[in-house]
């Protein structure tokens, strides 16, 4: 029996690709199910895999968030592409019995306790965003062990959450168990660029760019929403400058999953202006840089920026700082006052929280028109709050808040000057 599945180039890609677990995001009307459905079938007639394991009696699964959603979209389309191969069909538990033996059932991650103790060789994880964790790293995952069963994980992001941690996965290097893959709805030949342009019309471009797009950066934590930026060329009124940094570790490794992240964060450098219309975001440098680096980094915005006070979150990467930014004050022949920034009992979400979103809501940030920043803050900004992603530019941005609190002169500086000679008058 010879099969012939007319696959679009971009879902080629995904078929002849190598790797034990593929992670492919894609927009909607890209050819997700068609896909998965070619790989069920080719899969549930291999006799052995690529790692010469005997397959007869191992299943092959097709998981969907519910199993009558998983039915609605695959039982017909499998039938339909298996006819000739099927020797058998149950409509009760969607169950297909290939001429080998072989059989093909369909899943709902809903009822966990159906995926249990049944040895499985290929499994198709449809809209994994809207699973639970679990449902792979406890449930599927044990079950492929047996025969180095593969795994492919396919659908539309639904913001940086687990569906993102395994496609990152794929994009590490020396990473050869996992690839991951990432297309537009465009990127489907059969669907005419006319309707794709007629359902963008009617479409945010938050939804445009999580539907269409497949980006995991479109959908977050919703604290920050884009209707409520506001973009100037210049500052509303002159005020006072402010310089924070939030420093990351120094550390370098390559290719290693150094954090739950799983790449290390970033230092970040905010320069802000405020005034009584609100704060006007000059700035926001950052990158990954070593403590010597990153020291230059922040000096060199002191001495253009020449802040009224600049400040570093305390701690023991602030204290690493230190003896650089000394050498580097003295070089260049600044000395800009440091505060030390504090958490101040509070959690970093609720920090961040307070001193920004209310700002934002009574239009009282103001994003620099054009700026290189743009892209990377408003990224963390729709994310927020997503333990999955990093947040160092607007940690660094919250702490702005601090700074424009702190006196001018200190207590000791005011008690100074002005000690009374008279304890009891008070002159």
């Amino acid at each position: 029996m010879e099969l012939n599945f007319d696959l679009h180039s971009k879902q080629v890609e995904v078929f002849r690709s190598k790797a034990r677990f593929r992670v492919c995001s894609a927009g909607r009307r890209f050819g997700k199910s068609f896909l998965s459905a070619v790989e069920l079938i080719i899969n549930g007639l291999e006799e052995k895999n690529q790692h010469g394991y005997n397959l007869i009696g191992q299943e092959v699964w097709y998981i969907a968030p519910t199993f009558n959603q998983g039915k609605e979209i695959m039982w017909n389309l499998l039938k339909r592409l298996g006819e000739g191969v099927i020797e058998s069909s149950l409509e009760n538990t969607a169950t297909l019995r290939l001429i080998n033996g072989r059989t093909i059932k369909i899943k709902g991650s809903d009822r966990p306790d159906t995926l249990r103790g049944v040895g499985v060789s290929f499994a198709v994880l449809d809209e994994y965003a809207f699973m639970k964790p679990e449902v792979w790293d406890l449930i599927i995952r044990p079950t492929l062990a047996d025969v180095m069963g593969s795994a492919l994980f396919i659908g539309t992001p639904a913001g940086k959450n687990h569906f993102y941690d395994l496609w990152l996965q794929g994009s590490l290097e020396g990473n050869d168990d996992w690839e991951s893959f990432s297309f537009l709805t465009l990127d489907n030949p059969t669907i005419p660029k006319s309707e794709i342009e007629a359902m963008s019309s009617i479409m945010t471009a938050q939804a445009i760019r999580q539907e269409l797009e497949a980006s995991f950066e479109a959908a977050g934590g919703g604290s920050f929403v884009e209707s409520e930026w506001i973009y100037m060329d210049t500052p509303p009124e002159r005020g006072n400058i402010y310089i924070a940094m939030d420093p990351a570790g120094f550390t370098e490794g390559k290719g290693k999953l150094t954090s739950k992240l799983k790449k290390s964060d970033e230092h970040a450098i905010a320069v802000v202006e405020t005034s009584e219309s609100g704060w006007f975001i000059h700035d926001v440098i950052h990158g990954r840089w070593g403590v010597r680096e990153a020291s230059l980094q922040f000096i060199r915005a002191c001495q253009k920026w020449r802040p009224s006070i600049a400040g570093i979150e305390s701690g023991a990467l602030k204290m690493a700082m230190m003896p650089y930014l000394e050498d580097q004050m003295k070089r260049l022949g600044i000395y800009p006052r440091i505060h030390p920034l504090t958490h101040g009992g509070q959690k970093k979400t609720d920090r961040i929280m307070w001193a920004l979103q209310g700002r934002f809501q009574n239009g009282r940030i103001f994003f620099k028109k054009d700026a290189s920043y743009l892209k990377a803050l408003q990224t963390q900004l729709l994310d927020f709050p997503n333990f999955l992603v990093h947040d160092d530019l607007i940690d660094a941005l919250s702490y702005i808040d601090q700074l424009s609190k702190i006196p001018y002169f200190s207590e000791s500086m005011i008690q100074n000057e002005f000690e009374p000679i008279d304890q009891v008058a008070g002159y």
